[in-house]
């Protein structure tokens, strides 16, 4: 488990604002023995993630100054109706963001919008749940997530594997879905590769409400994948520009140093450098912004998940490096307009 530190890079672009559109927070109990996925090497090295943590990484050396909240199921109430435990998560990041709102932590803004959960197979009846969750966020809650990700082969997930395939295409899914739009709220997807065939059919059914891809789609290069990363890279870009043909979806960049799509980079030691991980992940950025555009594509920090190929400073070193030659317009999207915009920030 023990990975040698990396040395401390430079800071690219420290003037450039950034949001970072995607983190979590979480407190865990440490794991004893040796992970049995990749995934599990995440809870090994940060099984807390809190206010301390997040604002060293923030103050790292970038300029971000401010940061919309994942769900990741943290803090759920320990009692009551089981569709309304998720209150707690979006109470606990509320707190959390209005500790930062005060000022004595200096300008940033963390958790400044909040991406809760609601499951959505609660059908017509997820709307009561969802304004439940508007009520108690202090006017930062801007919409869910749901998690579709499913394969076949159990070593994909590993620990992630939780549910069955379809969930997008499920009716009562949709009926819950339907219920996003008239409260102003967006939705936020994780799922696999193999899977955006389902999100496409889901945002063609609903144009009108605001879809954000997470993590480009999750490429996959282990389990039943290992060795087809390239292989598969053509199916993945066409499913990218199908979904990119619907302009209510926009994209985020990141999520590449996860374990899924298998880089030489996750959990290397000595840590890859921010150059190298641009290279490994060149093809997926530079497909999305051709695709979607700046406009509607986002870089992402998923921290502290992708502690396992490098830190926060390095990950955005080789997201810079990534957007080297985007001109001054296309950075001001990538790095705070277009999360300013989908989240409604007002930033």
């Amino acid at each position: 488990m023990a990975v040698t530190a990396a040395p401390r890079e430079p800071i690219l672009e420290p003037g450039l604002p950034i949001i970072d559109p995607h983190h979590h927070l979480w407190d865990r109990p440490a794991p004893t023995g040796a992970p049995t996925h990749p995934f599990e090497n995440v809870m090994h090295m940060r099984p807390r993630y809190l206010l301390d943590e997040l604002l060293a990484d923030m103050k790292s050396g970038h300029d971000v100054r401010a940061t919309v909240y994942l769900q990741c199921g943290a803090m759920y109430r320990a009692d009551g109706p089981e569709e309304l435990r998720s209150l707690g998560e979006t109470e606990f990041v509320n707190g959390v963001a209005a500790m930062t709102a005060s000022g004595i932590y200096g300008p940033v803004k963390a958790c400044a919008g909040i991406v809760g959960h609601v499951d959505l197979l609660l059908g017509d009846a997820a709307a009561g749940v969802l304004e439940q969750h508007i009520a108690v966020a202090g006017g930062r809650f801007r919409g869910i997530r749901n998690s579709a990700s499913y394969d076949p082969d159990p070593a994909v997930l590993g620990p992630l594997a939780r549910i069955g395939g379809g969930l997008y295409l499920n009716g009562k899914f949709r009926e819950g879905f339907a219920r996003l739009a008239p409260l102003g709220l967006s939705f936020d997807a994780w799922l696999l590769e193999p899977q955006l065939p389902e999100l496409i059919d889901l945002a063609r059914a609903f144009p009108e409400t605001s879809i954000v891809l997470d993590h480009v789609g999750t490429p996959l290069g282990i389990g039943a994948y290992a060795g087809r990363l390239s292989e598969r890279f053509g199916v993945w870009r066409e499913n990218i520009r199908a979904l990119a043909a619907c302009p209510q979806v926009s994209v985020k960049l990141g999520g590449l140093a996860m374990a899924f799509p298998g880089f030489a980079s996750f959990m290397a030691d000595p840590p890859a450098t921010s150059a190298q991980l641009a290279e490994e992940w060149r093809p997926y950025v530079e497909t999305c912004i051709e695709a979607f555009g700046a406009e509607r594509c986002m870089f992402e920090s998923n921290f502290p998940v992708d502690v396992c190929s490098c830190s926060y400073d390095v990950l955005w070193n080789a997201f810079k490096r990534l957007a080297a030659g985007a001109s001054a317009e296309e950075k001001a999207a990538l790095f705070f307009g277009t999360a300013n915009r989908v989240y409604r920030l007002g930033l």
